[in-house]
């Protein structure tokens, strides 16, 4: 501290506020420390998301990843009700899969029923809930709420009790078509059954389906309406273009994005479809002409008691979704680079 008579007229309490401040401890452990704990978990730090998402990431490990690495290690294996009860392995490498491949079963029926229905599911259920979103956005708050409420009860019916109400509805003896249909003269109910068909069974199977998919696409695609500006609408209705123009010109343009996360979506959905099909008479083995991946996999397994050939046929199955959920993000991504 500098003398007083050397700073004239300063007191003895501002030389003291001058005065610089001691020097930091230097000692080498706690500056270690701190430094070490700031490189860890510091802002910019590359561990620190990754110790953030650690105890997500030990959840997915331990109930998705292990069980998909068990059943791949399954289909690697003649593995039966005997292996269950002993323990045992019997690895024989890839014969399930050449045993599937070469069955000619999953050519002609197994596939094409997976595919063929995937397919008019995904379309049925776009067009339909497309056009729900687009009556709806037409109609003023309060009915396009009570109308909105309304399709999402179809949404929230569980899944098996869709499918009864629609196993009810084409009883081939007591149901509401079959009678319609018999009252009319079109059909005799006592040897007309809906359900041993491979293409009615099918068209029943995706009336359930659609039904209980279009509400998710019509409220997506709603949200989606709300946000084009009316003004783009007008200024088209003025230029004289149709509703049929003005939505493929404005709408659809503007809800690319919309439309390609709602169609690989259902497309997910749909490729995976079990209870629709299992639950309806023959889909549980009972019409092998009816399967699918997922009913094929399911029958293999718990019906047979083969459940390395149901394991690969899982495994094929989900080799297929993953390959529509790397498209699906893919979409995405070029999707926020426009």
């Amino acid at each position: 501290m500098a003398d007083l008579h050397q700073v004239p007229g300063a007191s003895a309490d501002q030389l003291t506020r001058r005065a610089p401040a001691p020097a930091p401890s230097s000692s080498p452990r706690r500056g270690v420390g701190r430094r070490g704990m700031h490189g860890v978990l510091g802002h910019k730090s590359p561990l620190r998301p990754w110790l953030l998402l650690a105890p997500a990431l030990g959840v997915l490990g331990v109930l998705l990843l292990w069980p998909l690495a068990r059943v791949v290690m399954i289909s690697l294996q003649d593995y039966g009700l005997r292996q269950i009860a002993s323990g045992e392995s019997n690895y024989v490498g890839f014969d399930n899969y050449a045993a599937i491949f070469g069955d000619s079963f999953l050519w002609t029926v197994v596939l094409p029923n997976t595919i063929g229905f995937a397919v008019a599911c995904v379309v049925l259920t776009v067009v339909l809930g497309t056009a729900v979103a687009l009556f709806l956005n037409n109609l003023g708050t309060l009915w396009r709420t009570v109308c909105s409420t309304a399709i999402m009860v179809a949404w929230a019916v569980p899944a098996i009790t869709g499918t009864y109400v629609w196993i009810w509805i084409f009883d081939p003896l007591n149901g509401l078509v079959s009678s319609v249909l018999d009252s009319v003269g079109l059909i005799d109910p006592a040897t007309t059954n809906w359900f041993t068909e491979r293409l009615s069974f099918y068209a029943i199977a995706t009336l359930n389906v659609v039904h209980h998919g279009f509400p998710f696409v019509a409220i997506t695609v709603l949200a989606g309406l709300l946000t084009i500006p009316k003004e783009l609408h007008e200024a088209a209705m003025m230029d004289g273009a149709t509703p049929w123009r003005r939505f493929w010109t404005i709408t659809a343009p503007i809800l690319r994005p919309v439309f390609a996360v709602v169609t690989i979506l259902s497309t997910i959905w749909d490729f995976k479809v079990f209870t629709q099909i299992y639950l309806m008479p023959g889909g549980n083995g009972g019409n092998k002409e009816v399967f699918n991946l997922g009913v094929w996999s399911y029958i293999q397994s718990f019906a047979q008691g083969k459940y390395g050939m149901g394991s690969a046929i899982a495994v094929l199955l989900t080799l297929i979704l993953l390959g529509i959920t790397v498209v699906y993000m893919r979409t995405l991504f070029k999707e926020e680079e426009l």
